[in-house]
Formats: structure tokens, sequence, C-alpha cells
């Protein structure tokens, strides 16, 4: 790394220690205002249509109904994914921006590891991964400063060192946790305070929500994101969107 790349650095690292100390009392509300007025347009929220992320959606377009908030279609999401999606553009009179993975991309990948290859094995898993979903995220990424996501400390394992502010070094951007040290409980309680659209995945069982063949309905007692490549080791359930 030379100089210049250097003081980038430093001065990002700065940027997020600022943020941090700016956000340690403030409510997520408050957060969100402050992130989409200062930043406005390089702003982008990316939503899975996940409970938490309905609740972004919900504050987000309150503050400003014109805000970024985009998505990933992998091409084999559940079908009450999509009805979530159409019901939410309805409800806040919106059309969230759906970025797809390339086509050859996917002919490719079923070329080297067929359908569904990705059970075989966490490396194909993760090409598989790669393909449909962090490549199109690159995409998503890269007219934008800072991302909004939904993730919470209590979703799993891998989420609980986290900070409101970080920087994922891997997109080269500031990435904004607003919900973080919010619990399973006060997600719901603001959905149903709000009306707020949300997967009807959730009333069978689905707390976390992916592509229909990696995500199946957990047991009481069983970790929220156990759902989620279930035949994996816990450190390795996540597709690599998240990865500081």
């Amino acid at each position: 790394m030379n100089n210049i790349e250097n003081d980038i650095e430093n001065d990002i690292e700065n940027k997020i220690k600022e943020l941090n100390k700016k956000f340690e009392n403030k409510t997520t509300q408050e957060i969100l205002e402050y992130i989409l007025e200062q930043y406005k347009n390089k702003v982008g929220f990316s939503s899975s249509l996940g409970a938490e992320d309905q609740v972004l959606t919900h504050m987000i377009l309150n503050i400003d109904k014109n805000a970024n908030i985009f998505t990933l279609d992998t091409g084999r999401l559940p079908d009450e994914t999509y009805a979530l999606m159409d019901e939410t553009n309805l409800k806040y009179d919106t059309k969230l921006n759906v970025f797809f993975p390339q086509g050859k991309n996917v002919e490719d990948l079923y070329k080297i590891q067929g359908i569904n290859g990705f059970y075989e094995s966490i490396e194909k898993r993760k090409a598989c991964c790669f393909v449909r979903k962090i490549e199109p995220l690159q995409r998503a990424l890269k007219c934008i400063d800072i991302w909004i996501t939904g993730l919470r400390a209590s979703q799993s394992i891998t989420r609980e060192n986290l900070n409101i502010v970080e920087y994922d070094k891997l997109n080269k951007i500031i990435k904004v946790n607003p919900l973080l040290f919010w619990s399973e409980h006060n997600v719901w309680k603001f959905i149903k305070e709000n009306k707020i659209p949300y997967n009807k995945l959730h009333d069978k069982g689905f707390p976390s929500l992916g592509c229909a063949p990696c995500t199946r309905a957990i047991k009481d007692g069983e970790d929220l994101r156990s759902g989620r490549w279930w035949w994996e080791n816990p450190e390795h359930k996540e597709c690599g969107l998240h990865i500081k």
C-alpha cells in the first residue's frame, strides 16, 4: 500500500470513528435522518426483503420517498419474496431497484457445477453466491459512498462484533447498520405497530430469508440463521456480502 492509499484509509478510519461516536446515543430514526441528509444521492440501502429490511424500508421512505433502495434478484428467490416486492412497491408508491446476475455468468456456473452443485462444498456454494449475489451487489454499490444494511448483532455469531458504522474493505465503502442493537422482538413490534408488509415465510418458521434452495424453516431454540445453508458449520454461514 502506498502513502496516498494509507492517507485515504486513515481518513476513512477517522471518519468512521467520528460517526460511531456521533451515533452512540442516537435512535435509528436519527441515524437515518443524518445519513440521508448528509450524503443524499450517495446513499443506498440493500434490502433482502426480510423483516429487518422492511422496517428500514418503511423508515427510509418516510424520510425520503426518493431514496435509493435496491434488492438482488438471484433468480432463485421464493415466490413469497416476489409477492412482497410487489406489495412493498404498491404500499410505498415506489419501485425498488433490482439487480440481476449476469446471464453469461449463470450459464458458465451451470456448466461447471450443475443446477444444485452448491450443496457439494463450501467452495461451490460460495461460487454460486458470487455469481448470483456478490457480483450484482458490486454493481449496485459502484455509484454510492454509504451502504445501509439491516444487519443485527444478535442474528448470528458472525455479526456479534459489528459496529454501527464499519468500513467494508472488500467493496471500499462505508457501511451503516442502523438496526444493529435491535432485538427480534423490537423488529416485530415495529412491524405490527406500523402495519408494514412482511414476507409470509416468516409465519412458517423462516426467520432469515435467501434463495429457496438454501433456506429452510428452523425449530424452536435454533439460531436465527440456522436455516441458511444448514448443511454448513455456523462460522461459514455468510454468502460474502457482509465480510469486513
